[in-house]
């Protein structure tokens, strides 16, 4: 086993250790409701997402009803979320793709949900595995770039390289929860600008690789 693998072993159960009941903070009831809120999540907190889509998904039960929405009344139900006028336009999209040519089902494969409007690797994955049970890969964010060049899991800035080098080091059992785990320690602790490493309980296994110094990291 390389360095790397074993730095990987230990930070999955130490990750496991913190945060053993890390989810999907998206509120959604099926893949349909999922794929709606994260393509809404772009640029936008799960916090204001959820806001947002209980009276959009209390108006739009299914894709057809939602590809029939007018895009200027679907934009003022989600002006919140930001970039509203492009994800109203993906949304409406990928709804009527789903109801003309998926039978009305969001599609369990990645090449045909990479197919919708609006949708690329990440949200398909989001999907997959949050929905469908299914591991293709692994979500890589914001915070999970960030943690897994802070850990010193991978050098990449690219998010297509940064989940690779992430598959390699993980079994494939645990790609959707390992997301889960690093966005929570990203939000709750290792934040980008002021990372609490002081009190971080993970502090021990973490090299700190682009953390400022002003954070106290070196301490």
């Amino acid at each position: 086993m390389t360095e790397t693998k074993k730095r990987a072993a230990a930070w999955g159960e130490a990750l496991r250790k913190a945060y053993p009941e890390a989810r999907c903070s998206l509120h959604f009831e099926t893949p349909f409701q999922l794929l709606v809120a994260t393509i809404l999540s772009a640029q936008c907190t799960d916090e204001k997402v959820n806001q947002v889509t209980p009276a959009l998904f209390k108006r739009c039960t299914t894709p057809a009803s939602l590809a029939a929405m007018a895009q200027e009344d679907l934009e003022r139900m989600i002006h919140a979320t930001g970039f509203f006028r492009n994800k109203a336009k993906a949304l409406i999209g990928a709804a009527g793709m789903i109801a003309r040519d998926f039978e009305g089902e969001v599609p369990r494969g990645m090449d045909e949900l990479l197919r919708l409007p609006g949708v690329a690797r990440k949200t398909a994955n989001v999907v997959l595995g949050n929905a469908y049970g299914r591991a293709e890969g692994v979500v890589v964010d914001t915070h999970v770039g960030r943690l897994a060049r802070r850990m010193g899991l991978t050098k990449e800035n690219d998010p297509a390289k940064v989940e690779a080098d992430l598959m390699r080091l993980f079994p494939k059992e645990e790609w959707v929860v390992l997301a889960h785990r690093l966005i929570a320690h990203g939000r709750a602790v290792c934040r980008a600008k002021s990372p609490s490493c002081g009190t971080c309980s993970l502090a021990h296994l973490c090299p700190k690789v682009g953390v400022p110094e002003r954070a106290g990291s070196r301490s």
